[in-house]
This record gives C-alpha cells, sequence and structure tokens, in this order.
C-alpha cells in the first residue's frame, strides 16, 4: 500500500506545486497554473466525478479517494492524530469552488475535512446537519445564510463585490491569492477561536534536543541529519529551532507566518496553539518546521512555560521531533532537556569545543541530571578520547560548500549509539 500511494504521490500530489487563481475574467483567457489544470485533467481522465450545481453537499469520488488512502498511510507510519477542522466552501463559482477543495484534499486532508456547495438552499441544508468548524461564504449566499450554527463563518470576497449589511461583522478572506495562503489564513483565524488549548498529554513521540556548549561545532547540521534519517525511515519529522539566531534561513525556504505568530499565542491565554501550528509550519525534503522569527527579542521573552507548552503541542503533531538549541544552557535549554527523551551533545576536535564540553561535564550539575540520555555527537571525524556521557555518535567529516548536502550525506550514517 505504501510502495502504491508513493508512486501515486510523485506523479499527482507534488508538495512543490502551488496553486494561485485569478480571477475569472482572466481565465477565460489564460490559465494561472498550468500546474493544477494538468492535475485536474488527469483526474478528469480517472473518471473522477465533477461536481454539478445543485443542492447537495458533495466530496468528490477523487477527494474521498485520497482521503482514504492518505489516512491508511498515515496511520501505517504511525503518524500522531491531527485536529481535523471541518470546512464547508459555500460560493456559486463551482471552478472556484473545485480549485480550493481539489488542493485541499490533495495536500491537507489530515488536518481539514472540505465540503462545498453552490446554492443558498443547499447550504441552508447542510448548516444544520453538520456542525462545520469553518465556512467560507461568498458574497451571494451570505445575505440569506443561517451562520449561528457554524463556529467560524468568513466571508468570501474580492474587490469587486458590494459591501453588504448582513456580512459587516463577519471575518473577511480574500478570494484570490494563493490557496496554500488562504489554508493558512483559515486555520491561523480558528486556531484563534476554538478553544480546547490543551490537548492530551499522552504521546509516542519520540523528543531529541540537540545541544553544544561550544559554537562552529555543526550543531544545527547534525539536528538536520539526524531529522534528514528519521524521515528516510518514512517517520513524521517535526524539526523546531530554538536558536537564539535562527539557522532556518540558511536550510529551508520561507514560504509561511514566522514563529513569531506561535510566540504570540503562547502570550495569549485563549487559542489553540497545535492547530496554529499546523496552519503555519512548511514541509521541506520530508522536514516539516516553522520559520524563523520576526525578530531576536521573540525568541527571548520566552517563559519556561511557553517552551514547555511549544514543545508539547509540536509533539502531538508527529513521530519525531528533533529541537535545534542555542548555546546557551539557559532555563529555557533546561526546561526541554527535562522534557527531551535524549540529548545530542555536539563537539568536535578544536582544543575550544574540547574545552568547553570538559567544563559542562565537569562543572555544570545540569549535565547529571541528563547524563543517563545523553549521547555524545562526535562530528567532523572527531576522535574523542574522554566520553563523560558513555554513548557515543561519530560522524564524518563532509567538505561541501553547500549546508543541504552536508546534512543529506550525514544523514546517511547510522545514529544509534
Amino acid at each position: 500500500m505504501h510502495r502504491l500511494f508513493f508512486c501515486l504521490k510523485q506523479k499527482y500530489f507534488s508538495d512543490e506545486k502551488q496553486v494561485e487563481i485569478g480571477k475569472r475574467q482572466d481565465r477565460k483567457h489564460e490559465n494561472p497554473d498550468e500546474n493544477y489544470a494538468e492535475n485536474g485533467e488527469i483526474y478528469t481522465k480517472k473518471g473522477a466525478k465533477k461536481k454539478q450545481n445543485n443542492d447537495k453537499i458533495m466530496l468528490t469520488n477523487r477527494n474521498r479517494w485520497y482521503i482514504i488512502i492518505n489516512q491508511i498511510t498515515r496511520n501505517k507510519r504511525g503518524e500522531a492524530n491531527r485536529m481535523r477542522v471541518k470546512l464547508l466552501i459555500a460560493t456559486v463559482d463551482t471552478e472556484y469552488a473545485d480549485l480550493i477543495s481539489d488542493y485541499i484534499s490533495e495536500h491537507h486532508a489530515d488536518i481539514i475535512e472540505v465540503s462545498v456547495c453552490s446554492t443558498p438552499e443547499g447550504l441552508n441544508d447542510a448548516v444544520p446537519k453538520r456542525k462545520y468548524d469553518v465556512a467560507l461564504i461568498d458574497t451571494m449566499l451570505i445575505e440569506n445564510a443561517e451562520t449561528n450554527a457554524i463556529h467560524l463563518p468568513m466571508l468570501l470576497w474580492s474587490e469587486h463585490d458590494n459591501a453588504l449589511k448582513t456580512a459587516m461583522e463577519l471575518s473577511k478572506i480574500n478570494k484570490y491569492q494563493r490557496v496554500s495562503k488562504i489554508v493558512a489564513i483559515v486555520l491561523e483565524e480558528y486556531a484563534k477561536v476554538s478553544g480546547n488549548r490543551y490537548g492530551s498529554d499522552k504521546r509516542s513521540t519520540n523528543i531529541t534536543a540537540v545541544w553544544s556548549p561550544a559554537g562552529g561545532v555543526g550543531k544545527t547540521t547534525v539536528a538536520l541529519a539526524y531529522a534528514a534519517s528519521c524521515a528516510l525511515k518514512e517517520k513524521e519529522v517535526f524539526y523546531l529551532n530554538l536558536e537564539t539566531f535562527s539557522s532556518i534561513p540558511g536550510y529551508f525556504p520561507e514560504n509561511s507566518k514566522s514563529i513569531s505568530t506561535v510566540f504570540e499565542m503562547l502570550e495569549n491565554p485563549e487559542g489553540n496553539v497545535k492547530m496554529l501550528i499546523q496552519g503555519t509550519c512548511c514541509r521541506e525534503s520530508g522536514i516539516t518546521y516553522l520559520c524563523s522569527p520576526d525578530n531576536y527579542d521573540d525568541m527571548c521573552i520566552l517563559s519556561a512555560d511557553n517552551v514547555k507548552e511549544l514543545v508539547t503541542s509540536c509533539a502531538q503533531l508527529t513521530d519525531e521531533l528533533v529541537i535545534d538549541l542555542s548555546c546557551l544552557c539557559d532555563f529555557r535549554t533546561r526546561q526541554v532537556f527535562d522534557i527531551a527523551d535524549k540529548v545530542l551533545i555536539v563537539t568536535e576536535s578544536t582544543s575550544s569545543s574540547t574545552a568547553k564540553l570538559a567544563q559542562f561535564t565537569s562543572q555544570n550539575n545540569v549535565f547529571e541530571s541528563i547524563r543517563e540520555k545523553a549521547i555524545l555527537v562526535a562530528n567532523k571525524g572527531a576522535v574523542i578520547s574522554e566520553n563523560a556521557a558513555g554513548a557515543l555518535i561519530s560522524l564524518p567529516l563532509v567538505q561541501s560548500n553547500s549546508t543541504e548536502e552536508i546534512y543529506k550525506a550525514l544523514s546517511e550514517n547510522s545514529f544509534e549509539s
């Protein structure tokens, strides 16, 4: 089953494809996204059932097929259960609805369950029957819509739409923008109002902290190499960078809101942090991550409780959580040490890193508290004569100017101590 899904995903579900919806009049002359149109043709040829303009809430055969395959594969891989948002798209523009629902079903079936309707009768018939978390309703349907039963009704609008008195108090979302951005906005807005902030404390996630008392030893490279090695084993991997100055821009594209958005909610007693993380995280090379903070101070104001909630929320979304820490041994680092299942302490053969490691292991009582779960990582081909941690992982020196090439090459090594 996994091999079947992998082949289908490679052929039809490329994560690199971005969908941008152009205005209807523009689509008459030029398709704004050839890749997506191509996908639509593929599914039409496969016999997918196209939505018709009637009063029923429909989930196409193609969407059902994708969700089923996706759920089977993810369950087999042991992914932590994610919260699924029930989303209703109510618009008379069936082509627009097709584009959004197809994209969501392909890329976000584990987070969002999507339904569509295209008439006032269909909308008012559907809403009482199901408890929708979010509904995107266009200006043609909003006037007579019963929105009281919807947790977060939102108005789909464009600059050509007339203002409606009935929709003045609704949150608004621009109709014509990238679908990935629409999804991010929906999840972010729903996270603010959904409640259920603290999920179950039970988890099967393995949390690994990666730290070093010395800079320049390749700590981040080792963290990403370990994350990539877990991804090669078909595990869901979340890389959480908590460095004072984030290394994310040096390794990954930043195509979403920054982690600062999550920090703001951590300071707020209301809102669903886990849901917000799902809406703002990115994915590259099998690794999920959050973009770097907007500024330096954002990371520095986190309290120990903030760090604990952030780590716990991320852990509930993945199989493996890899936390890349700053070289400081402050209260934030110690909080992560307490939560982590194991701590990779990275070093190399330079006299500076050797001296700092010796100071940490001999003079700092923090080391005694993590000794049993600490693993020393001798990076860049370093030869270690004394190892207070006991467990040891040796990684070779990889010569390359590309940080991506280095961590991917190291990921092929064994991380078993």
